[in-house]
């Protein structure tokens, strides 16, 4: 294994691997096979390789699970295309969140896709319906400018193309189905989708990022709804179903569910005890010291995993630290005024 970076080290934020990943010319999408009847389609967000997922599941009721944002529309329509499919085959989507990475293209390719109807979380439902909130929260968290140029324009979803599920609810595909495990941490209305006919599961961010170029694993845990104790649990439950292999948004598939869960949430448990420690020691940190500290972190994470030095501003594509670091700041934060509050009681 390779020795961790010391905290004096300072993380690489040159973009030239960044660059490396810029897809050249015409965006045209990357499409692998994952598993018996589940394509992965690469919509190259951003121009950027092997960040954002959407996976295809063929068979008798051919059904999307995320749906990428409202600017990759035109990837993953080239990408049916290109496996055979047109508009009017296409029977469902299925998101594991609303954010715009996942589900930001449902209201682009649902009046393009005559037969699908949408299913997420009940408590995320209303937010397709009216994505006003949403994407202000993208705002704050991206600047206007790059959530414009990464997502495009957000549109809502017809009310009567929402199905709203909630955790052990079964989503019936025809020849196969999914089982819907509530798993937030990342978010509330997150879920995880267990394929009955694979046994793959499709985790979206409940274990958070895994980087297939480094064999990293870092969290995803944004505010203003990251909850680390939910997050644990629910990779616990995502272990527990014994999955046959874990098909991540970000980016691709973990062979090895259980050696996955297991660094994912030991990742979770570093990341949050950083934080917890730090404004136990200096109550006052601002978020840039906090960020510095959470970059020093994933640096030497990444060092371990992958055994070269961390390029932030690959690493940080997808999520920044940042966002990282207030998500954790606000959990830890509001922890403990709560705690305070029953002290006092």
């Amino acid at each position: 294994m390779a020795t961790l970076a010391s905290p004096d080290d300072t993380p690489m934020r040159d973009s030239t691997r960044l660059c490396e990943t810029r897809a050249m010319g015409p965006r045209v999408p990357t499409i692998s096979d994952v598993a018996p009847g589940v394509v992965m389609i690469d919509t190259r967000m951003a121009d950027l390789d092997r960040f954002n997922a959407v996976y295809l599941l063929t068979g008798a009721e051919p059904t999307l699970v995320e749906t990428g944002p409202a600017a990759d529309a035109p990837i993953v329509l080239a990408a049916l295309a290109k496996l055979g499919l047109g508009p009017g085959d296409v029977a469902h989507l299925v998101a594991t969140h609303i954010h715009l990475d996942h589900a930001g293209g449902a209201g682009t390719l649902l009046p393009l896709l005559p037969r699908a109807d949408i299913y997420v979380h009940e408590r995320g439902a209303a937010h397709l319906a009216d994505p006003t909130r949403l994407i202000a929260s993208t705002a704050r968290t991206y600047g206007e400018e790059r959530m414009r140029s990464w997502f495009g324009d957000t549109v809502p979803v017809d009310p009567d193309r929402i199905r709203a599920v909630a955790g052990g609810d079964r989503i019936a595909l025809g020849d196969r189905a999914l089982e819907v495990l509530h798993t937030p941490g990342h978010a509330s209305h997150h879920v995880a989708l267990h394929d009955d006919a694979t046994g793959v599961m499709f985790t979206g961010e409940a274990i958070g990022s895994h980087l297939p170029w480094a064999d990293c694993y870092r969290p995803a845990l944004p505010p203003p709804e990251v909850d680390v104790e939910a997050a644990i649990a629910s990779i616990e439950a995502i272990r527990a179903r014994n999955p046959s292999s874990l098909m991540t948004s970000h980016f691709g598939p973990v062979n090895d569910p259980g050696e996955g869960c297991e660094r994912a949430a030991a990742r979770v448990v570093g990341w949050s005890d950083a934080i917890r420690r730090r404004l136990d020691a200096r109550p006052g940190a601002d978020l840039d010291e906090l960020t510095g500290l959470l970059e020093h972190v994933a640096a030497a994470d990444h060092l371990a995993d992958a055994g070269v030095p961390i390029d932030l501003a690959r690493y940080d594509a997808i999520g920044s630290i940042r966002m990282n670091a207030a998500g954790l700041a606000r959990y830890w934060t509001k922890r403990r005024e709560a705690e305070l509050e029953i002290a006092m009681e």
